[in-house]
Order: structure tokens, then sequence, then C-alpha cells
């Protein structure tokens, strides 16, 4: 009758690991004559690892990442110009703390998007919310919310984050309209929200994209206010295995 009514009451109070752990534990601590407060501890301990396991889960899957991609399987050798120390240290989560900002530059295919998500992927771990978009894809919905008269709850939305990831940057040219949103995400995340931005043109090449030297300015001025600026140039990834897989048709 007591487990019964333990287990209604452990599933009222939404405690689910410990209804599914207190008897192991139990058997455990029973086998190590520990006390009823060690019991009660490793029981709470269990069921707050679980729970924060189940929220790193949640987060990891609102981000949007395309792909998970850790800094484990990224390949530092082959791109040389990378400052591995300074990226490191960034894994480390100080950079949201003060709302800073990321800014990876480099060529096509030269692992910036990896670091992002790696980056991103590690902030969703240290209890951050986190998204992931694609520059083109965040003006298209932008300009698809103002058609529909929600722009102003989806900016809400977004200064709701800890850390916005804006991937490629530069591969598509945007119209007036859409690169005045653009600034004004920028411009609402300033001092307050973490941008990361990753792009294949350097600075003074942005307003091809944006259209207007002002706003191109403007928005330069607030996004390298507080920057880490990440080098990434080198021979695409994809380049070179395409060029590895040929040669070893050839052999």
């Amino acid at each position: 009758m007591n487990a019964v009514l333990l287990s209604h009451h452990l599933k009222s109070l939404k405690l689910p690991t410990i209804l599914r752990e207190y008897t192991t534990i139990a058997a455990q601590c029973a086998q190590a004559k520990g006390d009823y407060a060690t019991f009660l501890l490793q029981l709470c301990e269990r069921e707050l690892l679980e729970r924060e396991r189940k929220a790193t889960e949640r987060r990891v899957r609102e981000a949007g990442f395309p792909v998970i991609k850790t800094i484990d399987l990224f390949d530092f050798k082959a791109i040389p110009s990378l400052n591995e120390s300074l990226l490191r240290e960034l894994l480390r989560g100080e950079y949201l703390q003060k709302s800073e900002n990321i800014l990876l530059i480099g060529n096509p295919g030269t692992g910036k998007t990896h670091l992002a998500t790696s980056l991103g992927h590690t902030a969703c771990t240290q209890g951050k919310r986190v998204r992931f978009t694609s520059v083109i894809a965040l003006v298209t919905q932008l300009l698809e919310q103002r058609e529909s008269k929600g722009l102003a709850r989806f900016m809400k939305q977004l200064e709701k984050l800890d850390l916005l990831i804006l991937d490629e940057l530069g591969y598509v040219p945007f119209s007036k309209s859409g690169a005045e949103l653009l600034f004004d995400v920028i411009s609402r995340a300033y001092e307050k929200t973490s941008l990361i931005v990753t792009t294949n043109l350097p600075f003074e090449q942005w307003v091809e994209v944006l259209g207007s030297e002002r706003l191109t300015g403007a928005l330069l001025d607030r996004l390298t206010h507080r920057v880490h600026i990440l080098e990434a140039n080198g021979e695409s990834y994809r380049l070179a295995n395409a060029k590895a897989r040929l040669k070893g048709k050839k052999n």
C-alpha cells in the first residue's frame, strides 16, 4: 500500500526520476549502511541531473541547428589562421554574460558554420537560450512577419534570446527593406543579446550586401563595439575532400 501511495505522490509532484530510481538507490544505501539524508540527497541529485539533461535537449532542439557539431570534431590543423586559444576561451561562455559578439570571417568551406554551431551548442549546455538561422532565412522571416502584422511579436521573441547566430552573411544582397529589418534586429540586440555572425566578406564589402553606406556603417558600429573576431582562412574542406576523392579514383 505504501508503495502505491508513494508512486501516486511522486507522479503528482512530477518527480519521475525519483519514482524510477528510489528502489535501486534504497538498496544501494542499505548495502552501504547509508543514512536517510544520504538516500534523499542521491535521489534529489538524480532528479536534478535528469531535469538538466532534458532542459539542455530542449534548448538544443529549439535553437534550430541544421546539424549538431561540437568542437572536438573540428580540425584545427586544417585552418592554421584560426586563433584556437581564443575560441576555447569563448567556449567558456563569459562573452554571453557581457553581451559581447563574435564575428567568424573567412573563405567559404573553412568551418565557420561548424564553429558557430559548436559555440551555440555549448551555450545551450550552459543554460542559455539560443537560435541559429541563416541571415537570408531571418530576413525572409522578418519580411513575412511584417506583412502578416506579426513583426512586433517576433522581435520580442528574438529579444528574449541570450545568443542569436546569423550564418552566411554575404552570399545574397538584401532589398532596402530587408537590410533595414536586419539592422533593427542587430540594433535591438546591442549590449543585450550576444550575436555570432559568420561571413565570407571583409568589412569594406558589406555595403555590397546591405546596399547603403550609412546603414552599413551604423550596423558595423553596433556589431563591432564589443566583439571577438575569429579568422578562418584556408582551403575549403569540401574542396579538399573532393580533390582527395578524385585523386583516389585516379589511383
